[in-house]
């Protein structure tokens, strides 16, 4: 199948200190110190893997035959208040592309600032969207000073882990080198391609602060064209290798080496569908056609990790569809690290272009199965708010983007609750003005539910005066296509009770984040769930472990819809209308005795929920 051998053995960033060159390109190939280079890429992000596996699943890489990693960098997480900046614990940047050096693996660093990557927004921060005029993803002011100030802080710290020795006033003495060896420009600009002058913004961005590594560009066949920019290598994106998809490339830069930057083996999953699953066969099959073109690949997804927390994003194209927790991906390791056919299949085909022996893969963890998990306590949302919450007054409904909270940067995620006094019931009308999904109570009693499907309600009458309150959840902005600028969350308008509108508001803010988690451990008003409890409401138990914790998986059979922490941790949503019915619960965020497990029910609650040790990802669905 391949004529040649490829030994990169000498190749690795830590047996090039002192190099001068990076990653060039040559009459159609790639060179790395002058000598011929192919890239084998895969992807992991390290934002949705715990930071204690880093170093495993790169471990692995390396047993399949890979030779570079690369990441996406979420803007949305690394300034997630206006200002301030985030690069520690788990969003330690430096530490995990050091790490990649370390292991051998050189790196294709994809710094946005929008990511795609079925991820909140594609990673723009959310407090873009309090500018009513925001344009994203152009030279439209508000949004390049916003870039400006986040790259101001980012590049010093990518700066000196490139490949090249460099010298430039934001790293004073000359550098060793590090394992970055090209820099992608935004991504998949052609898909959106709203600003012609964008793209050469973004690239002078990154010129100006120091990036002097190979550029490219990122981009499916049909927005190819619309995405390039002059410096940047274009490389394309894709599943299937239609005919001549490779040759394309050619006609929008000659005698250049050819790349796709995003082969996708699997694909990712929305609540309410199946689990998509791409046939492992074909998967390889189609990389030994792009690597006898003479190609370089980088596997999306090596390792697809979690959408922890509320990160999640969403699609937006005959209707809405947000993303579920997992982002298995079906990729070539499981979410949880684990191998798959596909691995073993890649290892034999890397090892046979590569003519060397690979290092052994690393052993799996063993996962656990704790059993059932008695939830014995419980306290309504009812009940949090007058202990926990201050609420917001408005005499309009306020979307939770513009709510004045978190040094005026807004609410991110989660859920907002708008309260206010109704006399009487009625027609109740959302205008489409619910993003995304509205439970109505009157008093604390459940009417029923207003999405982007179901837009009017009718009321019950009433006596007096009573409090109508909507408890709206953001499900996930949307992250790809033309939408963007159109993700504000919460109520983005008037609701209309007969046709008049809603006013003088209530406003409760609840993005739990940690510190609303801790204050609601220590709230009184905890009591024994009774045999049948509808939420909202939050409910809470006890894991405990004997040994040294591992891996496990909570299935949450019997419980509605909502959101599940342990020590604190936001694990992410569950839904029973599936496809994913487990969520991954990491080993190094349980400790060894006892552990607390709070879960946030919209609706109907369960008593128990059950660790085991193997996921269930839902009915699958082969891609077509």
């Amino acid at each position: 199948l391949f004529s040649s051998r490829f030994n990169w053995s000498e190749l690795v960033p830590l047996q090039l200190w002192g190099r001068t060159l990076g990653l060039q390109t040559e009459n159609s190939q790639f060179l790395l110190e002058g000598m011929p280079f192919r890239i084998f890429g895969g992807s992991m992000h390290y934002f949705r893997v715990p930071r204690e596996y880093w170093e495993d699943r790169m471990l692995k890489m390396k047993a399949c035959g890979l030779n570079t990693l690369t990441t996406y960098v979420p803007w949305n997480l690394h300034e997630q208040e206006r200002g301030k900046f985030d690069f520690s614990q788990n969003l330690d940047l430096e530490a995990f592309l050091s790490l990649a050096a370390k292991n051998g693996l050189w790196v294709i660093l994809r710094p946005g600032p929008y990511i795609c990557s079925e991820w909140d927004l594609g990673g723009l921060p959310s407090w873009l969207l309090q500018d009513p005029e925001m344009q994203l993803r152009t030279t439209y002011k508000g949004f390049t000073e916003a870039v400006d100030a986040y790259f101001d802080h980012l590049m010093p710290i990518v700066v000196p882990l490139q490949a090249s020795t460099i010298h430039y006033p934001l790293c004073p003495q000359y550098k060793k080198g590090g394992p970055i060896i090209a820099v992608q420009v935004e991504n998949e600009y052609g898909s959106y391609a709203k600003d012609p002058n964008y793209m050469t913004y973004v690239k002078m961005a990154l010129l100006n602060r120091g990036i002097v590594e190979l550029l490219m560009t990122s981009d499916n066949k049909n927005g190819l064209s619309f995405g390039l920019v002059e410096g940047a290598l274009a490389t394309v994106n894709f599943q299937k290798l239609e005919p001549g998809l490779l040759k394309y490339l050619d006609t929008v830069q000659r005698d250049q080496p050819k790349m796709v930057m995003e082969y996708w083996t699997g694909w990712f999953d929305n609540w309410g569908g199946p689990h998509y699953v791409f046939d492992a066969d074909e998967m390889v099959n189609t990389v030994a056609s792009i690597l006898k073109l003479g190609a370089s690949i980088n596997l999306y997804m090596f390792h697809g990790g979690t959408n922890f927390g509320f990160m999640n994003g969403a699609l937006e194209a005959d209707e809405y569809k947000s993303d579920v927790t997992s982002y298995d991906y079906d990729a070539v390791l499981t979410e949880a690290g684990d191998y798959t056919s596909k691995f073993f299949k890649l290892r034999q085909l890397f090892s046979m272009i590569i003519g060397q022996p690979l290092p052994l893969p690393p052993m799996i963890e063993s996962k656990a199965s704790y059993g059932a998990i008695l939830l014995h306590q419980y306290i309504s949302l009812w009940d949090v708010l007058p202990t926990l919450l201050q609420p917001i007054k408005s005499e309009l409904p306020i979307n939770m983007e513009n709510l004045h909270l978190n040094d005026s940067s807004g609410q991110s995620y989660g859920y907002v609750l708008y309260e206010t006094v109704i006399f009487g019931g009625g027609h109740l009308h959302s205008r489409d003005h619910v993003r995304d999904r509205a439970q109505v109570f009157v008093n604390t009693m459940y009417v029923g539910e207003l999405d982007y499907n179901t837009v009017e309600l009718s009321l019950p009458e009433g006596q007096g005066f009573r409090q109508l309150r909507l408890l709206v959840e953001n499900r996930g902005r949307v992250n790809y296509g033309l939408a963007l600028n159109e993700q504000r969350k919460g109520l983005i308008g008037d609701v209309f009770l007969n046709k008049t509108p809603l006013r003088n508001f209530k406003i409760y803010s609840l993005e739990m984040k940690p510190g609303f988690m801790k204050s609601l451990r220590h709230v009184a008003g905890w009591s024994a769930v009774p045999d049948y409890f509808v939420g909202p409401a939050f409910f809470r138990g006890r894991l405990w472990i004997e040994h040294q914790p591992q891996d496990t998986f909570l299935k949450l059979q019997g419980w509605e819809k909502g959101v599940v922490f342990v020590n604190g941790q936001n694990l992410g949503r569950y839904w029973k209308i599936g496809p994913q019915e487990t969520l991954y619960l990491p080993g190094p965020w349980l400790w060894k005795g006892s552990n607390e497990i709070v879960i946030f029910e919209e609706r109907t609650a369960g008593r128990i929920i059950q660790s085991v040790d193997i996921p269930y990802l839902g009915r699958t669905q082969y891609v077509d």
